[in-house]
C-alpha cells in the first residue's frame, strides 16, 4: 500500500470565504502515485471546513449568506458564551459545525473520482491568519 500525507496552508484576507482547493489536492493524488484508493482532506482548524460542492458563485454567494443568518457575526460575549474566553470567533466555530470537516474521496484509475460539477473547498470563517488542510491518500 502507498501513502502521502502533505499540509496544504491557507491565509484567506477576509473573515469568510470559500477557496476551490481541488486542484491542489488532484497535484498530492498525483505525487502520491495511487491508482486505487483513497483521498481524505481535513480542515484541521476549528473556524475553518473542508467541503464539496459546485464552484458556481451564486452557490459561494447563498452560503455566506444562509451562514450568516445561521450564525451571524457577534464579537460580544452575549451572544455567543464562547467569546468570554477573550475571542470574537464563537460564529465561525457554529458555521464550521454546519460545513463540516472533512470530506473522502475516492481514487480510481489515478483521479478524483468526482460526480459531476463536484470541487473540494476550503470554507475560512475566521480568516486573516495561516491555516493548515491534511491532505492523506492511501491506496495501490
Amino acid at each position: 500500500m502507498k501513502s502521502r500525507t502533505e499540509y496544504l496552508t491557507f491565509t484567506v484576507p477576509e473573515r469568510m470565504d470559500f477557496v476551490n482547493i481541488t486542484p491542489d489536492v488532484e497535484r498530492v493524488v498525483q505525487e502520491a502515485g495511487v491508482r486505487e484508493g483513497l483521498c481524505l482532506v481535513n480542515a484541521m482548524h476549528i473556524t475553518a471546513s473542508v467541503f464539496i460542492n459546485d464552484d458556481e458563485p451564486g452557490l459561494l454567494a447563498d452560503y455566506k449568506r444562509w451562514l450568516e443568518k445561521l450564525a451571524p457575526f457577534d464579537a460580544s460575549p452575549d451572544t455567543y458564551h464562547h467569546n468570554r474566553t477573550g475571542e470574537d470567533n464563537g460564529d465561525a466555530h457554529h458555521k464550521r459545525q454546519i460545513m463540516g470537516r472533512e470530506v473522502v474521496v475516492a481514487i480510481t484509475e489515478g483521479k478524483l473520482d468526482f460526480g459531476p460539477w463536484e470541487r473540494i473547498f476550503y470554507g475560512e470563517f475566521d480568516g486573516r491568519r495561516p491555516k493548515r488542510v491534511l491532505v492523506k491518500v492511501i491506496g495501490e
